[in-house]
């Protein structure tokens, strides 16, 4: 506590905000694996688990589109323990009995837990810009990069998480457990979260939640069609293909999508290494461009070796890392622009519109995994990865770039 004391302010709300963002990730990982697991042995086929999140993704866009303007109404703090305390209340609306659940039941728990997720994220991503002078690009890349990428290795420890508690306490008292400990961080942060974070010096007018500034609406479209990319194989026509293809059982493919995600958010955490951070330079819209040509080439790549007849499996895994690593950079690189970009008065704003783009991404990449990969196949799928990560690097030309030195 003494070593806590001596912190600057600054510092001490970033560990705050970078710890409930932390805790409230574990117990996302950590309900979408019990969810699939327990519906998996219910008899639920993996389309129909798919389904259950359908309102997840809807409500992710639909809260990001105006939690930005609550952000800058009422304050960073509030926004995020609002969904901290939203995240309790869904882990606690899926310990009913067996028979209550429903899927509309579920549907709605999963409908609220998106809401929170968004409203944790959004504030957690904007609450840095204003933690940090606009002076210190560096610093802000840097601390950007770690809380984005923590954020996603946490996600993957969660899936391990889900998977024991499972095991151990049963699909109800694993739930019970999470909110319980859920709960204290809600009661810490309520009590330490500064406040007044992110609260806008002029009540923001309704009609500000569009976004007036081109190159955050540019940098939103590539933010939409990058996700796209991902989601459109990685959500449901991956694990359908590694357990009804190559014969994976449910345990290698929840594993290896939870390692995957893992390595994903480590790679995120030193991408300002890869990117030039090290040569003293920060990433503008130049390094958008050319990041994302790298990842467009990838998925078509693997379409062709699994049209080839090499080993399907060596070629997707091969390159999902491949793809994950890459992906991963693109991902921080638009992280840390967002954040620069956006006004420090109101921030959420900015923020908020932006990742309503990020979850209308996945959202449509959802959509089309399920019915691209019944209707066409996987490669299908990949191709149009390919296509929605060219019209990202495209639309990412017109994004700002660095004055010549």
């Amino acid at each position: 506590m003494h070593a806590l004391s001596r912190l600057s302010p600054e510092v001490r709300q970033y560990l705050i905000v970078t710890g409930n963002y932390w805790a409230f990730t574990l117990t996302d990982g950590a309900l979408r694996m019990l969810v699939v697991l327990h519906f998996h042995a219910l008899g639920y086929s993996p389309l129909q688990i798919a389904a259950l999140f359908l309102f997840y993704e809807i409500f992710g866009v639909v809260t990001n589109l105006f939690g930005g303007y609550l952000g800058a109404r009422l304050g960073l703090n509030r926004t995020m323990n609002i969904g901290l305390g939203l995240q309790v209340a869904a882990l606690l609306m899926l310990t009913v009995p067996t028979a209550w659940l429903s899927v509309a039941w579920v549907m709605a728990a999963q409908a609220l837990s998106g809401v929170a997720k968004d409203l944790n994220k959004m504030s957690a991503k904007s609450s840095i810009k204003l933690l940090v002078p606009d002076s210190q690009q560096g610093t802000l890349y840097r601390w950007v990069a770690i809380l984005t990428g923590s954020k996603n290795a946490l996600k993957g420890v969660g899936f391990f998480l889900g998977a024991g508690l499972l095991a151990l306490l049963g699909f109800s008292h694993a739930l019970l457990a999470m909110a319980g400990v859920l709960a204290l961080v809600w009661i810490a942060s309520l009590l330490l979260l500064k406040q007044d974070l992110g609260k806008a010096s002029a009540k923001p007018k309704f009609r500000e939640i569009l976004s007036k500034s081109r190159a955050i609406n540019s940098l939103s479209a590539a933010r939409l069609f990058l996700f796209g990319a991902r989601d459109v194989w990685f959500v449901v026509a991956l694990p359908v293909y590694l357990s009804g293809v190559l014969g994976w059982d449910f345990w290698q493919v929840g594993g290896f999508l939870a390692l995957w995600v893992i390595g994903y958010g480590a790679v995120q955490s030193f991408a300002p290494g890869l990117t030039g951070k090290s040569r003293g330079q920060v990433p503008d819209g130049r390094d958008a461009f050319i990041w994302a040509l790298l990842l467009a080439g990838l998925p078509a790549a693997i379409a062709l070796g699994l049209d080839s007849g090499w080993s399907a499996q060596w070629v997707l895994v091969g390159g999902l890392l491949v793809f994950g690593a890459v992906f991963a950079v693109n991902s921080s690189l638009h992280s840390y622009l967002i954040v620069s970009y956006a006004k420090e008065d109101g921030v959420s704003l900015d923020v908020g519109f932006y990742y309503m783009s990020n979850a209308l991404g996945r959202l449509l990449g959802t959509l089309l995994s399920g019915w691209v990969y019944q209707t066409y196949g996987l490669q299908a799928c990949l191709w149009i990865s390919a296509l929605f990560v060219l019209l990202a690097a495209v639309i990412s030309l017109a994004l700002p770039r660095h004055a010549p030195a």
